[in-house]
């Protein structure tokens, strides 16, 4: 860890639209193109279109949480300045940590499900076996495609982030204009009847669509993560973090209702990419399954691409302040990266396709509890910043000038959240497997680790940064000495 901070130096560039695109390219990836299928046979059409409502209540209040905390503070890292302006240096470590750790299992997710989406179109691409892991065979061609997609999008990165965004809103574009043609086929020439049963397995099929939102919700949060790049007011920034949850629910809504009309549920089961293979069904030909695929591949995309600039700042930041190794915090020279973290990113991104599909599902059940966790610490931190720096500016107040509004949209978020987390425990839907437990395990351990090398006696506040960097320096000094 180093003693001195990296002066900030982002370059803002991102407008309204690019912003926007930034935090619901990340939300729609690509679970609406595999996992279609299980929601409607989990809970019914309208069972699954419930939990997404549901699931956008909840993710909702967590974003209002959000839009204020970014509006009064404008910079980059999200999470990283609001936890430590209320929470001890360490508690906001793991925090940030937290949400890195959910960032880092959907950069590595992406990677994985970019070959397997390839291989739907192209079978062939399943050449020279290397090994198998959990009963899924690794091929040497397959692999190579998500490593190179890594580097592809590491490298865009790294130039800057007005090229990733141009990028960004291009492929979001032609997301949309699939799931146009996806509507306009179910209205067209879907069967209603298809949609029947509407609810099934009760509320524990909810349930099991609903333990998937952080996974697929994840992403609202990369806005305020590059919010010094943004060339916006603060309070314009809030409600952008709010709109792209909402638009992200319609999507996934959209998607749930055309994939319904297509075939009936019971049908389902039998296709590995139900929504695309349903849209081949529909319109009578393997073209537009091919063309909804297409619009998953540009899914993953920009999820992943998201997801890079977002983790990428945040752990910017954690090191900018100390928390992480110096090397972290290091800036491109000429255009303003967070060049060593995107490295960091994008060499894991490279390695996840060796282990093959097995990793879809460990990834995203490790990574969902992390990112509960965040949310909870920053719905709390919210609370705690409006009783203790009431006076604090907030552009965009949540609730108006009334501090009962606030306070019910606070506390309405750490329920929420904490009711999410509960999912995860033992005995509850969505308690996971060893493998992923593992994984999430020996994330915060390590994390864990990182926060106990931290000096205590560091108080929160507007000064957090700047205490915490003279606390270690002084620590350092003191080592050094004789």
């Amino acid at each position: 860890m180093d003693e001195t901070a990296t002066p900030r130096r982002f370059i803002p560039s991102l407008g309204r639209l690019e912003t926007f695109f930034l935090g619901f390219g990340a939300m729609i990836g690509f679970g609406w193109i595999v996992l279609t299928g299980d929601w409607l046979t989990s809970a019914g059409t309208f069972g699954a279109v419930s939990a997404f409502l549901i699931g956008a209540v909840i993710m909702a209040l967590v974003g209002l949480v959000y839009s204020e905390l970014v509006s009064a503070m404008p910079l980059a890292g999200g999470e990283h300045n609001y936890l430590l302006r209320g929470f001890d240096p360490r508690v906001a470590m793991l925090g940030s940590w937290g949400i890195v750790g959910g960032y880092v299992t959907v950069v590595a997710f992406e990677a994985v499900a970019i070959p397997r989406t390839v291989a739907y179109i192209f079978p062939q691409v399943h050449q020279i076996p290397l090994w198998t892991i959990a009963d899924s065979q690794v091929h040497l061609t397959w692999a190579l495609i998500g490593s190179g997609t890594a580097v592809l999008l590491t490298w865009l990165n790294i130039r800057g982030i007005k090229q990733a965004s141009l990028f960004q809103t291009s492929v979001i574009m032609f997301v949309v204009v699939v799931a146009v043609v996806m509507l306009a086929a179910a209205l067209f020439g879907g069967e209603p009847s298809n949609a029947e049963p509407l609810f099934t397995g009760g509320s524990a099929g909810i349930i099991a669509v609903l333990v998937m939102v952080p996974f697929l919700f994840v992403g609202f949060d990369v806005i305020p993560q590059s919010a010094e790049e943004v060339r916006l007011p603060p309070q314009k920034i809030g409600r952008l973090v709010v709109f792209s949850v909402l638009a992200a629910a319609a999507f996934y809504v959209l998607i749930v209702l055309t994939t319904s009309v297509a075939l009936p549920a019971d049908e389902m089961g039998d296709f590995d990419l139900a929504t695309a293979d349903a849209m081949t069904v529909l319109m009578g030909a393997q073209f537009w399954g091919n063309i909804v695929v297409a619009g998953g591949l540009a899914g993953l995309l920009t999820s992943w691409n998201a997801f890079l600039i977002g983790a990428s700042r945040l752990i910017w930041a954690m090191a900018n302040s100390g928390m992480l190794p110096a090397w972290f915090a290091t800036l491109h020279a000429r255009n303003g990266t967070p060049v060593n973290a995107l490295l960091f990113i994008g060499g894991l991104s490279v390695i996840a396709p060796f282990f093959g599909e097995a990793m879809l599902v460990w990834l995203v059940d490790s990574g969902s509890p992390s990112i509960v966790i965040t949310y909870l610490l920053v719905a709390v931190v919210f609370l705690v910043l409006r009783r203790r720096e009431p006076e604090m500016p907030r552009p965009m107040r949540v609730g108006g000038r009334s501090e009962v509004g606030g306070l019910v949209v606070g506390v309405s978020a750490v329920v929420a959240s904490a009711a999410m987390l509960i999912l995860y425990l033992p005995g509850m839907p969505a308690f996971l497997e060893p493998q992923p437990w593992l994984m999430f395990g020996l994330w915060w351990l390590l994390g864990i680790t990182f926060a106990l090398r931290l000096p205590g006696g560091v108080k929160p506040g507007a000064r957090a940064e700047e205490d915490l960097l003279a606390a270690i320096s002084v620590r350092r000094r003191r080592r050094r000495a004789p």
